[in-house]
């Protein structure tokens, strides 16, 4: 009962990714989480799979990602849309990004004032025009892990839930219940990597990023028809973030709103399915986050809502820190031992390009066949 072909330490995205890829290649599989769901960075984002926005490495994870997504929402029957990304500019720097990101040949199209408003309630004063990224998707975080690991379990994977990881070594994992045996181990638990793993989070200066984030009611004259981005989300988004033209852009805002540059802001929206709104969010980087939240970044979302939309000041429904691995590199892709393989999304793009990132480097760790094939 607890011996099994690979065992995944984690059930954030990467490692129901990586079970995923596990199971659909016919080998017995076990997941161990310390909770009894979901409950980390898969579930407090925005729900935004913003594909179009990634370069290089990010990119190829994220294409791979897409895909899996698609499949994922129709067998394990969570809600996905198709919905694009739009991204707003209301100065003219920020247009001259969008132009030249649509210069390298992807997918971007450059849309009208007029457009834009049709496809969001923004307020008409300010906005010159903006640009959507078509090839991106949008689901709802606090269900859809939910629902995959539930479409996991009925494909055969052993969930162990509220069963903390002691320690790991090669083709064993300790944990509180017991001692579990596979050939392949593959630890997925984002920034807790520091807790099973100290020495390796040292090395590569894994820390913690806290976000504040909050969802809202609003009253709009039209919804929202995809996520939206806005000048402080380009200078994020490796596309974007790779121009020259981006350090205009950074410039003026750090000048004219140093107090949104202090929490480090990313000023984007997605509206779930009842119609509330997701807005946010601000980043501090540490070992140990503050638990202790300021209403400064909550104001700032507000105050900048208010100004971006058509609407009256929105109703807070809930606000929540999230936490999220972040490093000097994208990603963390280390074999530790033989047959023992850590995987993390060490940016805030693991929704995006986490089931990629497991089903890449699985692929490439274990000698794994490649084609995306066989899926449940």
């Amino acid at each position: 009962m607890n011996r099994f072909d690979v065992i995944v330490v984690g059930s954030g995205i990467v490692g129901l990714g990586a079970a995923y890829a596990a199971v659909r290649r016919g080998l017995r599989v076990a997941v161990v989480d310390r909770t009894e769901a979901p409950v980390g960075a898969s579930i407090r984002n925005f729900g935004h799979l913003c594909i179009g926005a990634q370069t290089g490495e990010a990119r190829r994870y994220a294409d791979i990602a897409r895909e899996l997504w698609l499949r994922l929402s129709r067998d394990a029957d969570f809600w996905l849309r198709p919905s694009g990304t739009l991204i707003a500019a209301r100065h003219r720097d920020e247009l001259e990004v969008l132009e030249a990101a649509t210069r390298d040949g992807g997918e971007l199209r450059m849309l009208e004032a007029d457009e834009l408003r049709g496809r969001a309630p923004l307020r008409a004063d300010g906005l010159l025009g903006g640009a959507l990224i078509p090839t991106d998707l949008q689901t709802n975080p606090r269900t859809a892990g939910v629902a995959i690991a539930r479409h996991l379990a009925t494909l055969g994977v052993d969930f162990r839930w509220r069963t903390a990881v002691t320690g790991v070594r090669s083709g064993v994992v300790e944990t509180t219940r017991g001692t579990l045996t596979a050939a392949q181990i593959v630890l997925a638990v984002n920034h807790d990597i520091d807790q099973l793993l100290p020495e390796l989070a040292a090395q590569r200066g894994v820390m913690r990023c806290a976000l504040d984030m909050m969802r809202v009611a609003v009253s709009l004259p039209t919804p929202l028809s995809a996520p939206l981005l806005t000048g402080w989300s380009l200078v994020r988004y490796g596309r974007f973030a790779a121009l020259p033209e981006i350090d205009a852009v950074r410039a003026r805002l750090h000048a004219e709103r140093p107090d949104l540059a202090a929490i480090d802001l990313n000023q984007m929206y997605t509206q779930l399915p009842d119609g509330t709104l997701i807005i946010g969010d601000s980043h501090v980087g540490a070992v140990q986050p503050d638990p202790f939240q300021s209403e400064v970044a909550f104001d700032a979302f507000l105050d900048e809502a208010q100004a971006l939309f058509d609407m009256p000041r929105p109703r807070v429904l809930e606000r929540w820190q999230g936490v999220y691995a972040k490093g000097p590199g994208d990603f963390l892709i280390e074999q530790i031992d033989d047959g023992v393989l850590a995987l993390a999304a060490t940016t805030g793009i693991g929704m995006t390009t986490g089931l990629g990132l497991a089903e890449d480097s699985l692929i490439t760790a274990f000698g794994w066949e490649s084609a995306l094939e066989g899926t449940a």
